[in-house]
């Protein structure tokens, strides 16, 4: 399994894997995400692939498929009246095919993202979790992540 940044020759697992996603949240709360919605149109994900502060990482296997990626935003607030000026990388989305989970993928991802984030002179790695995914609770848990904040709502 290799770990590298994403190229357009990925667009379309990455596409897979992002639709997954959307499944995913929509079962969970099918209020809040559109069945069968794609994130991001192939001109944006096209735009994101070639953007040097929002890195994709993709994990592909040995007959170049993908087969897991993460989606990753430096976050900054220079000059913020309350907030110190650290360099965050956000991982936006964390994603290994269904298929072939429990293989470890998702935690070489995660690894080769802190590593990409200590190389960039990062303090923190940061990523939100919707809590009707238990599985990937239990997954950044097990990677050592720790609640930062919490999300709270009501629906009138």
């Amino acid at each position: 399994m290799e770990i590298r940044r994403a190229k357009e020759q990925d667009m379309d697992g990455i596409n897979d894997l992002l639709q997954q996603v959307c499944l995913v949240h929509h079962r969970g709360r099918p209020d809040l995400f559109k069945y069968g919605a794609k994130k991001y149109t192939d001109d944006q994900l096209r735009e994101i692939i070639h953007d040097d502060l929002r890195p994709i990482f993709t994990a592909i296997d040995e007959n170049g498929r993908v087969a897991g990626y993460a989606f990753c935003v430096f976050q900054q607030h220079l000059n913020d009246n309350i907030l110190t000026d650290i360099k965050t990388l956000y991982i936006d989305d964390l994603c290994v095919d269904e298929k072939i989970r429990g293989q470890h993928i998702g935690k070489s991802l995660y690894e080769a993202v802190l590593a990409f984030a200590r190389a960039r002179g990062c303090y923190n790695v940061t990523l939100n979790v919707w809590s009707l995914n238990d599985s990937a609770m239990k997954f950044y848990q097990s990677c050592g992540l720790k609640p930062q904040k919490v999300g709270m709502e009501v629906i009138l």
